[in-house]
């Protein structure tokens, strides 16, 4: 994988409505799920044979130069399913490499992506897409789940969810990579959540939703049972296993694919390796893991994997090299094929298969080994923010920075501590404000109000520097009465409704954080320290470095 920079948050994208219910013109079946198994609507059982095509996006969909170093500021990316000229080269070399799926990492939901759809349908080839995008994810040490990353979500399932050949999304790709950030698990499990609540409630047909892991010794476990434990509207619907660990010519034994294979034996949805294809040993990559992912001892737990990956970058994954329009076959390209092309795994009818895996794993206990509650943030449901909003009395000017939000919430907690307990959340201790998932700036006027109203409305109290105004409340509308009820006015309570309507209908379409992402992280109610709880995320010199 290549290194990854943060970058702001990006401008929520637009409904995804004009191109959701695009239908490939050679519709391939669904694959549907049963058990722990894909299988196509006929009954017969799918293995994913796959490569990952995307140019210069990382593994979590976030761009910067391969090798760079950490903190490199990422710029843009090519949705390679709106590039027609690409896919018109790139598709068939993928047919006849042996692949019938492919990962891409990030999409512009605003394109029209019929052609490469079309093309892939016609090649047999499924879809698995990951949600986010270069600057809209959720970020390991600073997480949130808020409207915004929702309607950017919301925007890719309402882009894809028309074609039969897209097998599944990813809401996140190793967002927690180590213990020291396994709290960011919590608000990725919420996207999730949320993901599913919208195919559902937008009538689109079951598609599955999931989450790409890392393969870290002292984590993986704990990862894998927190997405697949608790309710199943909350659990993922299949696991991607990013794993290197098979380096040239190893075995089932030496690679560690034996005890991943028995750690998995009983997990009761489908599982299969979201990323392999280890480089470090010199010369053409043999692919001798192929035999055993597609082989007696394997297929039974997983099924199948993704090669990283199609495009020769400057990391030394890839298969094929880009000159100009011309794409030209590497000794990789051989070897693979080779390799998927001999390989058929045993299929299992539908008919025959008895699901056994039904138990969902036990959530780990929050501590020193992890450190993400089984209580997930609140539902994204800028209807509510909207709500809350109008609701208000006083509120922050537009147009604020980022420094300068950050600025405002070091100023108005530090006054007033509860003031800020409907917008805080601990991702550790399960304790979240039902207006947490609100942009930066509503988050902000809440606390505002807040304090304005400790303070008896005094006009003084709703200045702030000249950052806030005093405005008439509205009264609230019916359809905000129960929401607004719900949260409370502390805004401690919990509201479970979810979002009605399309991506493009939230507020978040129109709202954001000016220079940055600001978080309102963890508050301990107990005790007060303004270093500890007051975070800016300025994200263009935050970054992290993946395998």
């Amino acid at each position: 994988m290549k290194t990854i920079g943060l970058a702001s948050v990006a401008a929520t994208v637009l409904s995804g409505s004009l191109f959701a219910k695009s239908v490939a013109a050679a519709d391939l079946p669904p694959i549907v799920i049963k058990g722990s198994h894909f299988f196509y609507e006929n009954g017969t059982e799918f293995f994913i044979k796959g490569i990952a095509y995307q140019r210069d996006v990382s593994s979590n969909g976030t761009v910067a130069a391969a090798g760079s170093a950490e903190g490199v500021e990422p710029t843009t990316f090519t949705d390679p399913l709106a590039d027609t000229a690409s896919c018109t080269r790139d598709i068939p070399l993928m047919a006849a490499l042996g692949v019938n799926t492919i990962r891409v990492y990030a999409i512009n939901a605003t394109s029209n992506h019929d052609v490469c759809m079309n093309l892939l349908a016609d090649n047999g080839i499924y879809l698995i897409q990951d949600l986010s995008n270069p600057k809209s994810s959720i970020i390991r040490n600073a997480p949130q789940w808020n409207t915004e990353l929702f309607a950017t979500y919301a925007g890719v399932i309402d882009a894809l969810a028309g074609y039969s050949n897209t097998l599944g999304f990813f809401a996140g790709n190793e967002v927690s990579n180590e213990r020291s950030n396994t709290d960011a698990s919590a608000f990725v499990k919420a996207a999730v959540r949320d993901s599913k609540t919208y195919i559902k409630n937008q009538a689109y047909r079951t598609i599955g939703v999931g989450y790409a892991t890392n393969d870290d010794a002292e984590i993986r476990d704990d990862l894998a049972a927190y997405f697949n434990c608790g309710d199943a509207d909350e659990a993922i619907d299949f696991w991607g296993y990013n794993i290197y660990s098979w380096c040239g010519k190893s075995t089932f034994t030496e690679s560690g694919y034996d005890q991943r294979t028995k750690e998995f034996e009983k997990f009761s949805v489908p599982a299969f390796f979201a990323e392999y294809g280890c480089n470090t040993i010199p010369g053409t990559r043999p692919f001798t893991e192929v035999e055993a992912i597609y082989g007696p001892n394997m297929t039974n737990v997983w099924s199948g994997g993704i090669m990283y990956m199609y495009f020769q970058e400057a990391n030394d994954y890839g298969v094929v090299s880009i000159s100009g329009t011309s794409a030209s076959k590497l000794p990789d390209y051989t070897a693979l094929s080779s390799q998927l092309n001999a390989v058929t795994p045993k299929n299992t009818p539908s008919a025959s298969y008895v699901v056994s895996n039904t138990a969902v794993s036990a959530c780990p206990t929050t501590g020193t080994a992890w450190a993400a509650s089984s209580n997930l943030p609140p539902i994204a449901n800028s209807q509510l923010c909207s709500c809350m909003i109008s609701s208000l009395s006083c509120v922050a000017n537009g147009g604020l920075t980022g420094n300068q939000t950050a600025d405002l919430f070091d100023t108005v907690c530090g006054l007033d501590l509860a003031a800020c307990a409907g917008i805080t959340a601990n991702g550790t201790t399960g304790v979240y404000g039902a207006y947490s998932m609100c942009t930066a700036s509503e988050k902000l006027s809440f606390a505002m109000n807040q304090y304005y109203l400790s303070q008896d409305s005094a006009s003084t109290a709703c200045s702030f520097g000249g950052n806030a105004e005093v405005k008439s409340a509205a009264s609230a509308a019916s359809s905000c009465s129960a929401l607004l009820s719900a949260a409370g006015t502390a805004g401690t309570g919990t509201v479970t409704a979810a979002p009605t309507g399309a991506a493009g209908s939230t507020s978040a379409a129109t709202s954001k954080a000016a220079a940055g992402m600001v978080t309102v992280p963890n508050m301990n109610m107990g005790s007060l320290s303004l270093g500890a709880y007051i975070t800016v995320a300025m994200l263009a010199g935050a970054g992290v470095v993946l395998l």
